[in-house]
């Protein structure tokens, strides 16, 4: 290529996205065709079911003249590629429609809901990283086979083995039944203080972690030992440095990366797990409002939910996926 070719090309290359801005790019578009898909799923399988939200709402006494009438108030007597349509214009224009069980619009319930998730999801990291990670190092300092580092392999395989509603309905009976040390119910609406609400929503986030932090501990702890045997660390070791800064100043940066990207992982898969122990403390976030929706047939609450759900995932995955490649060069220079 000549000189003069170079000079043309150099412009065109710094036009071009780096890795990071491609990234970003590409799943943005992915996302809107992914939100597309889960609004016309959901749709399709609502409509799957047997019944309505005309008989949901009156009940088994209701004569067929109420629920004629109720059927065409709400417009359910429509044909469903009519109701989805209808839906899909007012959802382009911003308007998610009015819930068919409380009558009222569905973008301002939904968003209030999605707060309260994001906010237990956020303590519930908050606590989960620090003890997630400090554990793992506890676990890689500790001598092998010796009583702390057998605790926590036991520990970490039932954390790994033990669904969470299963975790969330023990923990009811045993800390807030037998002992009364906090409440069965996440009832948010009471809490006045920071405390008040950190008190009330204690069981869902330790019931939370230990879903998710046995993954990281066992990740973390592998990390700590390979990084424990290598040269560096060695001869840091050999320089007679005391063995709490060989393990936090030359073990611990080498050995975060993977753990990292476990709890990247792990906010993830929060967004999906959080629906069955909000549902299991009665908490009034996202995932319970779902599964309320669907026990009424409430169509366009389901959908203002799920797409509200699917949306936080996505955000989170991109998050993840981003981090991942500013610890990982190797990603980069491949992405």
């Amino acid at each position: 290529m000549s000189g003069a070719d170079l000079a043309a090309a150099q412009p065109r290359l710094r036009l071009m996205p780096g890795p990071l801005p491609r990234l970003i790019l590409r799943r943005l578009a992915l996302s809107v065709i992914s939100l597309f898909a889960v609004a016309t799923i959901v749709f399709w399988v609502i409509a799957l079911l047997p019944g309505d939200a005309a008989e949901r709402i009156l009940g088994r006494d209701a004569t067929p003249a109420a629920l004629a009438a109720l059927r065409a108030q709400l417009h359910l007597a429509d044909p469903l590629l009519v109701r989805y349509l209808a839906w899909l214009r007012g959802m382009l224009a911003g308007d998610f429609g009015m819930s068919m069980a409380a009558s009222r619009p569905v973008l301002p319930y939904v968003l209030t809901h999605l707060q309260n998730t994001l906010l237990l999801a956020g303590i519930a990291l908050a606590v989960h990283i620090p003890l997630s990670i400090g554990l793992g190092l506890a676990g890689a300092a500790a001598r092998r086979d010796g009583p702390l580092d057998t605790g926590l392999s036991v520990a970490v395989l039932i954390g790994m083995s033990v669904p969470e509603f299963v975790v969330g309905i023990a923990l009811v009976a045993w800390l807030a039944t037998a002992w009364s040390l906090f409440p069965p119910l996440a009832l948010i609406d009471q809490a006045h203080t920071v405390g008040d609400f950190l008190y009330l929503t204690a069981l869902p986030v330790i019931t939370l972690n230990f879903a998710m932090t046995a993954y990281v501990v066992r990740q973390t702890r592998a990390s700590m030992v390979e990084v424990l045997r290598s040269d560096h660390v060695r001869a840091a070791t050999l320089r007679g440095l005391s063995p709490l800064r060989v393990l936090v100043f030359h073990a611990l940066p080498g050995a975060l990366p993977p753990a990292i990207n476990a709890v990247a992982l792990n906010a993830a898969w929060l967004v999906g797990g959080i629906v069955v122990v909000e549902t299991v403390f009665n908490y009034p976030g996202l995932g319970r409002l779902l599964v309320e929706s669907i026990g009424f047939h409430d169509v366009p609450m389901i959908q203002g939910a799920a797409i509200a759900l699917s949306g936080a995932y996505i955000a989170v995955n991109l998050v993840a996926d981003i981090v991942t490649l500013l610890l990982n060069p190797k990603l980069r220079t491949a992405a």
